[in-house]
């Protein structure tokens, strides 16, 4: 995928998998709803939860963002890096411009509007991908139904 078309598929993608690791070394994969802004993604994720334990311990992961149900269908975003915290935690609701833009796509993506509100369970993780691969099989040519004629 285009870089364009990288962003159009995370802006309407609802969910991603996190993978995380414990200290024994043993790798967590939990669904999560996130945002991205263009250039990040923002997590919110419940603060007494593994995979939250993981990453205070090691902030590396790698999230998945897919689609499709037929093979000829399947497309995604890969990212890896560091996740930063980015709000108290949990997440108050005191006003903090770190995450304001991020609380706002938020609110837009998975209420249709409104203003975002803090349930006390969660915080703002954030994830400034170092490595960004993607795939989409619609576009290969050999994974295309022949043409009748």
């Amino acid at each position: 995928m285009s870089p364009a078309e990288i962003d159009e598929f995370l802006a309407q993608q609802r969910t991603c998998r996190v993978a995380s690791v414990s200290p024994a070394g043993r790798p967590h994969v939990s669904p999560l709803w996130f945002v991205w802004d263009g250039h990040a993604l923002w997590l919110n994720s419940v603060v007494r939860s593994q995979r939250w334990r993981d990453l205070e311990r090691n902030p590396w992961v790698s999230i998945v963002v897919d689609a499709g149900e037929e093979y000829t269908e399947l497309r995604g975003v890969e990212l890896s890096g560091s996740v930063r915290q980015m709000s108290e935690v949990p997440r108050t609701a005191a006003p903090l411009a770190a995450v304001a833009d991020a609380e706002s796509r938020y609110a837009r993506k998975y209420a249709g509007a409104g203003e975002f509100r803090p349930d006390g369970r969660h915080a703002w993780l954030c994830l400034e991908p170092e490595k960004i691969v993607s795939w989409d099989f619609r576009k290969n040519p050999r994974l295309q139904a022949p043409q009748a004629g």
